[in-house]
Protein backbone atom coordinates (compact mmCIF):
# COMPACT_ATOMS: atom_id res chain seq x y z
CA UNK A 1 0.00 0.00 0.00
CA UNK A 2 1.58 3.39 -0.48
CA UNK A 3 1.77 6.09 1.67
CA UNK A 4 -0.97 8.60 0.62
CA UNK A 5 0.48 11.50 3.30
CA UNK A 6 2.86 13.87 2.02
CA UNK A 7 5.99 14.98 4.00
CA UNK A 8 7.94 17.57 4.00
CA UNK A 9 11.12 15.47 4.88
CA UNK A 10 10.02 13.03 1.78
CA UNK A 11 8.86 14.96 -1.24
CA UNK A 12 10.11 16.72 -3.86
CA UNK A 13 8.81 18.87 -6.95
CA UNK A 14 9.05 18.60 -10.17
CA UNK A 15 8.05 20.57 -13.24
CA UNK A 16 8.07 19.21 -16.60
CA UNK A 17 8.84 21.32 -19.28
CA UNK A 18 6.65 24.45 -18.58
CA UNK A 19 8.08 26.54 -21.67
CA UNK A 20 6.81 29.51 -23.14
CA UNK A 21 6.38 28.15 -26.81
CA UNK A 22 4.94 25.08 -25.68
CA UNK A 23 2.63 26.81 -23.22
CA UNK A 24 1.21 29.21 -26.29
CA UNK A 25 -0.07 25.80 -27.67
CA UNK A 26 -2.08 24.90 -25.09
CA UNK A 27 -5.55 26.33 -24.25
CA UNK A 28 -4.96 29.78 -22.93
CA UNK A 29 -7.60 29.87 -20.03
CA UNK A 30 -6.05 26.46 -18.98
CA UNK A 31 -2.50 27.59 -19.31
CA UNK A 32 -3.03 30.70 -17.43
CA UNK A 33 -4.53 28.68 -14.41
CA UNK A 34 -1.90 25.64 -14.46
CA UNK A 35 0.87 28.43 -14.24
CA UNK A 36 -0.69 29.72 -11.04
CA UNK A 37 -1.21 26.20 -9.88
CA UNK A 38 2.90 25.51 -10.27
CA UNK A 39 3.70 29.01 -8.78
CA UNK A 40 1.84 27.61 -5.85
CA UNK A 41 3.23 24.11 -5.73
CA UNK A 42 6.95 25.92 -6.05
CA UNK A 43 6.33 28.47 -3.21
CA UNK A 44 5.42 25.86 -1.39
CA UNK A 45 7.87 23.87 -2.48
CA UNK A 46 10.38 26.87 -1.07
CA UNK A 47 9.10 27.68 2.10
CA UNK A 48 8.74 23.96 2.96
CA UNK A 49 12.41 23.17 2.15
CA UNK A 50 11.93 20.93 -0.96
CA UNK A 51 13.90 20.30 -3.52
CA UNK A 52 12.01 21.71 -7.36
CA UNK A 53 13.82 19.63 -10.37
CA UNK A 54 12.60 21.77 -13.80
CA UNK A 55 13.03 20.09 -16.84
CA UNK A 56 13.33 21.69 -20.12
CA UNK A 57 12.30 20.04 -23.81
CA UNK A 58 14.55 20.78 -26.34
CA UNK A 59 14.60 24.37 -25.50
CA UNK A 60 15.50 26.03 -28.85
CA UNK A 61 12.20 25.25 -30.12
CA UNK A 62 10.02 25.18 -27.24
CA UNK A 63 11.77 27.97 -25.07
CA UNK A 64 12.85 28.88 -21.87
CA UNK A 65 10.96 27.62 -18.58
CA UNK A 66 8.24 30.12 -18.42
CA UNK A 67 8.93 33.76 -17.11
CA UNK A 68 6.17 33.38 -13.86
CA UNK A 69 7.91 30.02 -13.21
CA UNK A 70 11.53 31.75 -13.23
CA UNK A 71 10.28 34.75 -11.26
CA UNK A 72 8.65 32.15 -8.62
CA UNK A 73 12.26 30.33 -8.01
CA UNK A 74 13.82 33.82 -7.37
CA UNK A 75 15.77 32.81 -4.21
CA UNK A 76 14.93 29.22 -4.10
CA UNK A 77 17.63 26.60 -3.12
CA UNK A 78 18.09 23.05 -3.79
CA UNK A 79 16.95 23.83 -7.23
CA UNK A 80 18.07 21.66 -10.47
CA UNK A 81 17.85 22.25 -13.93
CA UNK A 82 18.51 20.98 -17.00
CA UNK A 83 17.19 21.01 -20.50
CA UNK A 84 16.56 17.34 -22.58
CA UNK A 85 15.82 15.49 -25.70
CA UNK A 86 14.36 11.99 -23.91
CA UNK A 87 10.26 12.61 -23.13
CA UNK A 88 10.53 11.62 -19.52
CA UNK A 89 13.20 12.75 -17.18
CA UNK A 90 12.77 10.51 -14.61
CA UNK A 91 15.70 8.10 -13.94
CA UNK A 92 18.33 10.68 -15.72
CA UNK A 93 21.25 11.49 -14.00
CA UNK A 94 20.05 15.06 -12.19
CA UNK A 95 17.77 12.58 -9.47
CA UNK A 96 20.47 11.41 -8.33
CA UNK A 97 22.20 12.50 -5.26
CA UNK A 98 20.16 14.51 -2.76
CA UNK A 99 16.85 14.61 -4.38
CA UNK A 100 16.82 10.84 -5.00
CA UNK A 101 16.69 10.36 -1.15
CA UNK A 102 13.29 11.68 -1.47
CA UNK A 103 10.56 8.70 -1.84
CA UNK A 104 7.70 11.20 -2.93
CA UNK A 105 7.37 13.33 -5.96
CA UNK A 106 4.59 16.06 -6.73
CA UNK A 107 5.25 15.88 -10.73
CA UNK A 108 3.64 18.88 -12.89
CA UNK A 109 3.88 20.11 -16.59
CA UNK A 110 3.57 19.60 -19.61
CA UNK A 111 1.84 17.65 -21.84
CA UNK A 112 0.21 15.10 -19.39
CA UNK A 113 -0.22 12.43 -22.25
CA UNK A 114 3.76 12.55 -23.32
CA UNK A 115 6.70 14.26 -21.27
CA UNK A 116 4.16 14.00 -18.06
CA UNK A 117 3.38 11.10 -18.29
CA UNK A 118 6.10 9.14 -18.86
CA UNK A 119 8.55 11.15 -16.15
CA UNK A 120 5.40 10.01 -13.88
CA UNK A 121 5.87 6.33 -14.78
CA UNK A 122 9.15 6.11 -14.50
CA UNK A 123 9.39 7.71 -10.98
CA UNK A 124 5.92 5.51 -9.64
CA UNK A 125 8.74 2.81 -10.14
CA UNK A 126 10.85 3.37 -6.90
CA UNK A 127 8.48 6.26 -5.57
CA UNK A 128 5.26 7.90 -4.41
CA UNK A 129 4.03 10.42 -7.40
CA UNK A 130 1.44 12.64 -6.73
CA UNK A 131 0.35 14.00 -10.08
CA UNK A 132 -1.77 17.64 -9.31
CA UNK A 133 -4.24 17.55 -12.64
CA UNK A 134 -4.63 21.41 -12.38
CA UNK A 135 -1.01 21.54 -12.73
CA UNK A 136 -0.87 19.78 -15.72
CA UNK A 137 -1.62 20.72 -19.66
CA UNK A 138 -2.09 19.06 -23.32
CA UNK A 139 -3.40 20.46 -26.23
CA UNK A 140 -6.54 18.85 -25.62
CA UNK A 141 -8.60 17.84 -22.72
CA UNK A 142 -8.99 13.89 -24.45
CA UNK A 143 -4.59 14.01 -24.43
CA UNK A 144 -4.74 15.32 -21.09
CA UNK A 145 -7.28 12.80 -19.64
CA UNK A 146 -5.36 10.01 -21.34
CA UNK A 147 -2.46 11.04 -19.40
CA UNK A 148 -4.09 11.39 -16.26
CA UNK A 149 -5.22 7.66 -16.91
CA UNK A 150 -2.53 6.43 -17.79
CA UNK A 151 -0.57 7.98 -14.94
CA UNK A 152 -3.16 6.70 -12.48
CA UNK A 153 -2.91 2.92 -13.83
CA UNK A 154 1.04 3.06 -13.04
CA UNK A 155 0.58 4.11 -9.87
CA UNK A 156 0.38 7.90 -9.19
CA UNK A 157 -2.23 9.54 -7.09
CA UNK A 158 -3.84 11.90 -9.07
CA UNK A 159 -4.36 15.01 -6.93
CA UNK A 160 -4.75 18.97 -6.90
CA UNK A 161 -2.73 21.60 -6.20
CA UNK A 162 -4.57 22.83 -3.25
CA UNK A 163 -4.97 19.26 -1.95
CA UNK A 164 -0.96 18.52 -1.99
CA UNK A 165 -0.21 22.22 -0.50
CA UNK A 166 -2.66 21.57 2.31
CA UNK A 167 -1.55 18.16 3.03
CA UNK A 168 2.44 19.27 3.31
CA UNK A 169 0.94 22.63 5.68
CA UNK A 170 -0.88 19.72 7.85
CA UNK A 171 -2.54 23.03 10.36
CA UNK A 172 -3.93 26.21 9.84
CA UNK A 173 -2.30 28.97 12.24
CA UNK A 174 1.27 28.64 10.61
CA UNK A 175 3.53 31.42 8.86
CA UNK A 176 3.55 29.19 6.31
CA UNK A 177 -0.68 28.35 5.72
CA UNK A 178 -1.17 32.03 5.79
CA UNK A 179 1.91 32.99 3.36
CA UNK A 180 0.31 29.81 0.98
CA UNK A 181 -3.63 30.34 1.28
CA UNK A 182 -3.44 33.45 0.48
CA UNK A 183 -2.39 32.51 -3.10
CA UNK A 184 -4.94 29.99 -3.06
CA UNK A 185 -7.79 32.31 -2.56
Amino acid sequence: MIDLELSRDNAGLVLVDFQERLLKAMPPEIAERAIQNAVILVEAAKRMGLPVIISQQYPRGLGQTAPELVAALENATNVTRFDKMQFGCGGLPEFEGPAAKRKQWIVAGMETHVCLYQTARSLARTHTVFVPADAALSRTKANWQIGLDLMQRAGCVITSTETVTFDLLKQAGTDDFKALSKLIK
